[in-house]
């Protein structure tokens, strides 16, 4: 790679990024996609997440995008979602919106960029009817128990005859104290599993909601949540296997949600993703594709057309970061070190020292050499960084790239912490 060559072009290509106006090019080449995906090189950086919010808002007002789908549980996201949409008896305001965002890493969600963002989107909502609200939703998988307490509790409050089958499914899940390596473990090894309650119950909740009003969003959430319990009941038994089954699981899990969430908004409905950039851009072009992985971002291509889905790879060169040294641990703000010598991000700052977006041209060859590309976890140590680089060709990766010259530590909520 000729990285003065690289960086020549950067400064030709690059949009100097101020305000939301200088996002006027980017909305105008997302053109008429129905998939937008936008990344983030961390879950802790708050410029990643006004960024999307900036970007998502004109999306929503300018070309109509239906809903926002985030790496996040789908009960809490939903108590979020009932609160935009203003349904009765949900959250009183958008701090109480966020109080289910109690699982480690809280931060994730319950952060105040987040609460501004949903105060924008309660505002927004005012103006439309139910139908035309915009909705806020969690595709993520990890929500077993909590998806599972949810259906129970809407079944008990609606007297539905599939409580008796949710009960057999919380019944035999209960056994394991919520703890999923009890589960994995007893139901890769010893073949003591709860497939088959979960998937009944999936089938009867989706029968009942084809049967019933298809507008009804409780339902779609009962629904949901039942996907939940199957494709988390399909990944905690495959992580104690190891290697790459489930990842796989994970991100198939959010294609599907994507999917059913899209179904039910209608003909035409169009989606906004906000997850990591591990996620949302193109597995095929990383070295993910050579370990037997695939992402959100290459299963939507593949099944849609790029010509319908728009990714956007976010990152910085230096700055700080919410995170923690450890799973469950303390919640940090750490120093994120300048990226290193000849990584993307260290290109992108040569090109000069302020933030910017790129808008790649996939005819050049400059963009389509691998190159290295931070990655920053939830656990983060800034002293090993080097393993922190995920070889990518850019221009297959994303459509698009937003660069933070120096990026900042997003704010956290105060929240009673729920460790699992």
């Amino acid at each position: 790679m000729n990285s003065e060559k690289v960086v020549e072009k950067i400064k030709e290509s690059m949009i100097p990024l101020e305000s939301a106006g200088d996002l006027d090019k980017l909305v105008q080449t997302i053109g008429d996609a129905d998939f937008v995906l936008l990344g983030e090189a961390s879950h802790g950086t708050s410029e990643f997440y006004t960024w999307r919010a900036e970007l998502s808002k004109r999306l929503i007002a300018e070309k109509g995008f239906s809903f926002i789908a985030v790496e996040g549980d789908w009960p809490s996201c939903y108590t979020l979602n009932r609160y935009v949409k203003q349904y009765a008896g949900a959250a009183p305001n958008a701090r109480e919106a966020l109080r289910d965002y109690n699982r480690w890493p809280t931060w994730m969600w319950a952060n105040e960029e987040i609460l501004q963002f949903t105060e924008w989107l309660y505002e927004y909502n005012k103006i439309g009817t139910i139908k035309e609200k915009v909705g806020f939703y969690g595709i993520d998988v990890y929500s077993l128990w909590e998806s599972i307490d949810e259906i129970i509790k809407h079944l008990e409050k609606t007297g539905s005859p599939e409580l008796e089958t949710a009960r057999k499914a919380f019944t035999c899940f209960d056994s394991y104290n919520r703890e999923p390596q009890n589960y994995g473990v007893s139901a890769a090894f010893l073949s003591e599993g709860c497939e088959e309650e979960v998937m009944k119950l999936l089938g009867e909740l989706q029968a009942k909601r084809q049967r019933s009003d298809y507008r009804d969003e409780a339902l779609l959430s009962d629904e949901m949540n039942a996907l939940v319990a199957v494709n988390a009941e399909n990944y905690y038994r495959s992580m104690v296997r190891g290697g790459p089954e489930s990842w796989n699981v994970r991100d198939h899990h959010m294609v599907e949600a994507l999917e059913r969430i899209k179904t039910f908004h209608g003909k035409g409905a169009k989606v906004i993703v906000w997850e990591h950039n591990t996620h949302i851009g193109d597995a095929r072009a990383t070295d993910m594709l050579e370990d037997g992985m695939i992402n959100v971002g290459q299963l939507v291509r593949e099944k849609y057309g790029q010509e319908r889905v728009y990714a956007i790879g976010f990152g910085s060169h230096r700055g700080t970061v919410t995170a923690s040294n450890r799973w469950g641990g303390e919640i940090k703000t750490m120093k994120a070190p300048e990226a290193q010598p000849d990584s993307w991000e260290d290109l992108m700052h040569r090109a000069g020292a302020f933030d910017k977006m790129l808008l790649f041209d996939q005819k050049e060859p400059l963009f389509m050499e691998p190159i290295g590309h931070r990655a920053i976890g939830v656990v983060y140590n800034p002293r090993h960084e080097r393993g922190n680089y995920v070889p990518s060709v850019m221009a297959h990766r994303y459509d698009a790239f937003i660069h933070i010259d120096e990026s900042h530590a997003l704010s956290p909520l105060k929240q009673e912490v729920l460790h699992v």
